[in-house]
């Protein structure tokens, strides 16, 4: 009953011409596979925790990558937390929080220096 309810909508042609301008705006319909996993051991021992919003990758990404190289994921800020991943848009709360522990803080781009550095 779903599928048949989903093919009407998609039938008609006012909602076909809602998806068309959707997609002049930009709104793409597809999901981009990403093969970013590296799977090694070089975040062992280490602790993380993602904040914030990020360009290329989602935070569930950002947090299998590191999970698959040996990293830990923690749910807030403590004195046991290695790295702070901050992206843009992130609480002034866990900021400064960081900054009263000294827990270095770096970005997408320097998580992926310190799984494969150059």
């Amino acid at each position: 009953r779903i599928a048949e309810s989903v093919k009407e909508y998609l039938d008609n042609p006012i909602h076909q011409q809602q998806i068309v301008a959707l997609r002049n705006y930009g709104l793409n319909f597809e999901i981009e596979e990403k093969e970013i996993i590296l799977a090694s051991n070089s975040l062992e021992g280490k602790t993380f925790l993602i904040s914030g919003v990020f360009a290329e990758h989602s935070r569930e990404e950002l947090a299998a990558v590191i999970e698959s190289n040996g990293g830990k994921m923690l749910s807030s800020i403590s004195a046991k937390l290695s790295y702070l991943v901050a992206g843009d848009k992130m609480g002034p709360s866990k900021l400064a929080k960081a900054e009263k522990l000294g827990i270095p803080m770096i970005n997408d781009k320097e998580l992926f220096e310190l799984i494969n550095p150059k």
